[in-house]
């Protein structure tokens, strides 16, 4: 990551940044004691803080207890998410209600020798009879002789789809404790240093720092533990040390409408889910079907050396996946039922980890036991067609059973209008081991003006899908708008059970091409070698179409639905296509994933029927390299289209009403707002420059 250093660098003090807290703090708290006269307005401002015991900012500090009041009464919620402390401390403190103030208690022993810690209580502090929340408040001491207090600014987001990182921790550690480069586990030895808190926008302010050099860490708490757990948090980190000290100022400011500090950032990092180390051993071994087995083991692509069961061929066990890291395998017996026995026995040699988590070769016999075991639905059936069979033959008529229905099964995953470009995929719930596609007739069926059908043969395909045996696709030489009929007839298909289809007919439509829209992608990549990975989605996030394997050229999407898309690249680096993950162990960064932009800074691309969309993109400028100028001005950029969309509907709204004949008292509020933002910012920039 590259810094700017050329302007002067941030040397704050403790009344410096006292001074800068307390001016933040002033922009949304009142100035005086007041009360909401009755019939009056709601009051919206939030608590003020009128006195602490000790005073802020205590030196020397060997108290047990600190009394934080207010000018009014308050209330605590979400304490256990909302509060922490920075370092954290043995136990972490409780927090109480005593009259108009908090009582904050401190153990006994939870305390370290010269060291400034910060309470910060987040939004968990509101007043008590309207909820208005007290943002940023922050209660700092140290036991030394003096307070660290340097500051530096960040912003965090997800390494996968940009989107900013809300409330995620900053851990900042002494990089002196690093000793080995190339294998990074402090976070697993060592509590931080420092601990911060990004804000709902991914931006966040370290406060207390010392002017050393850090290691840096994000990681977003899921289980609110405090703690950073492999598989279940995500993570982020730096690259490089970093020291406060050697950084030129921010601007630094509050959010006028979400009401929380921000600032403009010095780092950024981005999140992403590392993998736990897992022990690798069979974890189950299980026989739900008669024709199936499933073996579980404990940790990804568990090697198996061999797989033997008695008086079951090797040819006849069909192997399925059913996981993305293969640690659940479905072993199926390509045999007639009549043929498996009810206890199968078999021997297995794999690759298991031992007490020093090396992996040893491992034998384990199998017993697997199977019984059919009735169904509710299927005892009373049974009972049913018993009764009916009795009184049949009382009499004295000839009792014919019904039909019992196909255990064939499938799920069609498609509707009665078809995208010509992609496939009917069937997903059967059995492998197939024969599939008879000569049988398979597709027809294009044209009506004329008197209702009469005509049917043409067309070419129908059916492949089976790469990632899913059990997923097959069906496709044809299909038009736009054209009217079809799919007839498969009985047999066709057959699972390894032995049990096939019934006849299956569907009749859809193909979608009228100018009823969409066509998106091209003019791709440059950054050299002719480079591969990428295009995914199309729209206004929800839900995937429309994803491409992978893609390089310099045009590429285009057909039948795009009408409003609004996005268009997520990734820069496929090894070329596997998919996007690979970070590695804290390793210190390796996830791979780069960025959205498409427009030169308004805008990421939705709008699409209407019928309409031909190219987007130019510039693969050496989106993928350029990370600058804290480039992370700001996209920030901004991000921003100024947020406030126009804010201002754009409270208009429609304003005009609705207008319409309505109701009578509108805030036509011009979206104006407001934006000058709002905007005035924030250069007055609050203004000051931190003063006192920098």
């Amino acid at each position: 990551m590259k810094q700017n250093t050329e302007s002067s660098k941030i040397r704050l003090n403790l009344a410096r940044a006292v001074a800068a807290l307390t001016i933040c703090s002033g922009l949304f708290s009142r100035c005086a004691n007041t009360t909401t006269p009755l019939g009056g307005p709601t009051d919206s401002l939030p608590p003020v803080v009128t006195s602490m015991l000790p005073l802020q900012g205590q030196t020397k500090f060997a108290e047990k207890k600190i009394f934080i009041e207010f000018d009014e009464y308050v209330q605590l919620k979400d304490v256990g998410s909302e509060f922490f402390v920075s370092p954290a401390m043995k136990k972490k403190p409780t927090l109480t209600i005593r009259g108009r103030g908090v009582q904050v208690s401190i153990t006994d022993d939870s305390l370290k020798e010269n060291q400034t810690y910060a309470l910060n209580f987040g939004s968990s502090v509101r007043d008590n009879n309207e909820g208005n929340v007290l943002y940023g408040l922050r209660y700092v001491f140290s036991t030394g002789e003096s307070i660290d207090s340097m500051i530096m600014s960040g912003y965090v987001a997800d390494g996968k789809s940009g989107d900013s990182a809300s409330k995620a921790l900053l851990f900042f550690y002494d990089a002196l404790c690093d000793t080995i480069p190339e294998y990074d586990s402090i976070l697993f030895k060592k509590q931080p240093d420092v601990i911060a808190r990004a804000e709902n926008n991914g931006i966040f302010v370290a406060q207390n720092l010392k002017p050393i050099d850090y290691k840096v860490y994000a990681v977003q708490d899921k289980n609110k533990n405090g703690t950073y757990e492999p598989g279940v948090d995500k993570v982020g980190f730096l690259d490089e040390y970093v020291n406060p000290a050697n950084f030129p100022g921010f601007a630094y400011w509050v959010d006028s409408l979400r009401k929380y500090p921000t600032a403009d950032p010095q780092v950024y990092m981005r999140l992403f889910m590392d993998k736990d180390f897992k022990r690798q051993n069979m974890t189950a071994s299980e026989r739900p079907l008669q024709n199936k087995i499933i073996l579980r083991f404990g940790a990804p692509r568990p090697e198996i050396r061999s797989l033997v069961f008695d008086n079951i061929p090797e040819d006849s066990v069909v192997w399925e996946y059913m996981t993305k890291g293969r640690d659940t395998i479905a072993l199926w017996l390509n045999m007639p039922a009549e043929s498996i026995k009810d206890t199968l026995e078999g021997i297995i040699t794999y690759m298991r980890h031992d007490s020093l988590n090396v992996l040893q070769p491992r034998t384990d016999t199998m017993k697997l036991l199977w019984s059919y075991v009735e169904t509710r639905e299927e005892k009373k059936e049974r009972e049913e067609e018993e009764k009916a069979r009795k009184a049949a033959e009382e009499a004295g008529e000839e009792y014919i059973p019904k039909p019992k229905a196909n255990p064939f099964g499938f799920k069609v995953h498609a509707s009665t209008e078809i995208n010509p470009n992609r496939t009917i995929p069937i997903e059967f719930i059995m492998p197939l081991v024969s599939v008879d596609s000569a049988q398979i007739e597709l027809a294009n069926v044209v009506t004329d003006k008197e209702g009469n059908k005509t049917e043409t043969p067309v070419g129908v395909r059916i492949e089976q899908d790469t990632a899913n045996m059990r997923k097959w696709h069906i496709s044809g030489d299909w038009e736009s708008g054209g009217e079809y009929k799919l007839t498969i007839p009985a047999g066709v298909f057959v699972n390894v059970a032995r049990q096939s289809n019934d006849t299956l007919r569907a009749e859809f439509k193909i979608m009228e091409k100018d009823k969409y829209a066509t998106v091209y992608i003019n791709l440059t990549g950054k050299t002719p070698e480079s591969k990428y990975i295009l995914t199309m989605m729209d206004k929800s996030g839900t995937i429309l179409e994803e491409r992978r394997d893609v390089s310099t050229g045009v590429h285009g999407f057909e039948y795009v639905p009408e409003g609004e898309i996005s268009v997520r690249i990734t820069e496929d680096l090894n070329g596997n296509g998919e996007w690979d993950s970070g590695d804290v162990i390793a210190r390796r960064q996830p791979e780069r994933v960025e959205t498409y932009t427009s030169e308004a800074g805008d990421k939705a691309v709008p699409t209407r029927a019928n309409w031909e969309v190219t987007l130019n993109m510039d693969m050496n400028k989106m993928f350029a390299p990370v600058t804290i100028e480039s992370v700001i001005a996209k920030l901004e950029s991000a921003e100024r289209v947020r406030v126009n969309k804010l201002m754009e509907e409270r208009l429609r709204k304003a005009e609705e009403k207008k319409r309505r004949g109701d009578e509108d008292e805030n036509t011009g509020g979206g104006f407001s707002i934006g000058g709002a933002l905007g005035s924030m910012k250069s007055k609050i920039g203004s000051v931190t420059n003063a006192i920098k």
